[in-house]
C-alpha cells in the first residue's frame, strides 16, 4: 500500500460491454489473454440486444451510459481520488465521404463528454482532465492503419493532416469553456 495513496487515477475508457461469472454461473468462459480473463464471459448482448449502437469497429458499441457508470465507481470505490481520462475516443473504417465529416465521432465524443459531466455534477465525480483518443489517425496495434481514430486524417502518401469536422467540433467546444454541447447537426 502506497504511503499517502494514489496521486490520481488514469481510466482509459471507449466502450462497454456485459460481464457473466463463469466460475459459479453457468456459461461458456471467454477466451481470455490472461489466464484469470477465462473465468468470465465478456460480450456485447444481452437477450440478443446489443449494449450499444455497433460501430464499423468490431469491439466498439456506442453506451455513452458506461463512462458515467465507471467513473462513479471508481468515485466510491476509491474514495473520489483525482481522476484523468486519459484516452477516449471513436474510432471507424470510414469512407471517403465520412473522412472528413465524421458526424458519427462527433455524436460519440458529445454524447461521452456529456456522460462524464453527468458524473462530474451529479454524482460529484473528482475528473480533472480529459484526453480524447486521437489527435491523428495513428497505427492501432492489431488493426494497423485500417481503424481510425485521428480528429485530423493523415494521408499516409503524403503525411498531409486535414482536419475533420471533429476536429472543428472539439476545438469549438473547448474554446466557449461550457458543459453545453452541441451535437453535429447543430454544429
Amino acid at each position: 500500500m502506497l504511503k499517502n495513496g494514489l496521486d490520481f487515477i488514469g481510466i482509459n475508457h471507449y466502450t462497454s460491454f456485459y460481464s457473466k461469472d463463469c466460475m459459479f454461473s453457468p456459461c461458456e468462459p471467454g477466451p481470455g489473454a490472461a489466464r484469470i480473463e477465462g473465468y468470465a464471459l465478456r460480450t456485447a448482448q444481452k437477450d440478443g440486444v446489443y449494449i450499444g449502437e455497433p460501430t464499423t469497429v468490431d469491439w466498439l458499441y456506442v453506451y455513452p451510459q458506461g463512462m458515467e457508470k465507471m467513473v462513479t465507481y471508481i468515485k466510491e470505490r476509491n474514495n473520489n481520488t483525482p481522476m484523468f481520462i486519459t484516452e477516449n475516443g471513436y474510432g471507424e473504417n470510414s469512407t471517403n465521404e465520412e473522412q472528413f465529416h465524421d458526424v458519427k465521432r462527433v455524436e460519440y465524443m458529445r454524447s461521452y463528454l456529456q456522460a462524464l459531466a453527468d458524473a462530474m455534477r451529479t454524482k460529484g465525480a473528482d475528473v480533472r482532465g480529459y484526453f480524447v483518443w486521437s489527435l491523428l489517425n495513428d497505427f492501432e496495434w492489431t488493426s494497423g492503419y485500417k481503424v481510425k481514430f485521428g480528429l485530423h486524417h493523415v494521408d499516409y502518401g503524403t503525411l498531409k493532416r486535414t482536419p475533420r469536422l471533429s476536429a472543428a467540433w472539439y476545438r469549438q467546444f473547448i474554446a466557449n469553456h461550457t458543459l453545453q454541447i452541441l451535437s453535429a447537426q447543430e454544429y
